[in-house]
């Protein structure tokens, strides 16, 4: 993918292979793709109507829909946040902290600091709760009550 350490890329790279185990793998997942996407739309509609008044959750467009890869929301003081949810049992991920604009592969642009406020603010900003097809309400639950109490005390 172009980078020598996580998150961090000195060129511009792409992973495009596909091995044997893989593809086979994807075979037998397509046939409960379309059930994975639906549960993943269900959950991610939860997510938002429960989190919505606290924190920015994920928009969607009318007519548009999404598989949820990550369930991503933006907070204010995000490690005070992921600490909090850490302290409580509740894992966060945090995808993409650098702006594409301040990778080093893209420096020649001279697009520095300040350059896309909107992406610098959202990489400070962004936080993946646990998000998988196969989970249960109890469990979901438990992660919305953990962000409301980092959130809302």
């Amino acid at each position: 993918h172009g980078q020598d350490r996580r998150y961090h890329h000195p060129r511009i790279g792409l992973n495009g292979r596909l091995d044997t185990l893989q593809a086979a793998v994807l075979l037998a997942k397509l046939e409960i793709f379309p059930a994975e996407v639906e549960a993943r739309a269900r959950i991610g509609a939860r997510y938002s109507e429960q989190l919505g008044t606290i924190a920015r959750t994920p928009i969607l467009a009318k007519g548009n829909s999404s598989v949820f890869a990550q369930y991503t929301i933006e907070v204010e003081q995000r490690d005070a946040f992921c600490a909090s949810l850490q302290a409580q049992g509740v894992p966060t991920a945090v995808h993409y902290p650098i702006p594409l604009h301040l990778q080093p592969a893209f420096a020649g642009l001279n697009l520095g600091l300040g350059a896309f406020p909107v992406a610098e603010r959202a990489a400070a900003r962004v936080v993946s709760l646990p998000m998988f097809p196969d989970m249960q309400d109890d469990q979901q639950d438990r992660v919305i009550a953990a962000v409301r109490q980092a959130l809302t005390g």
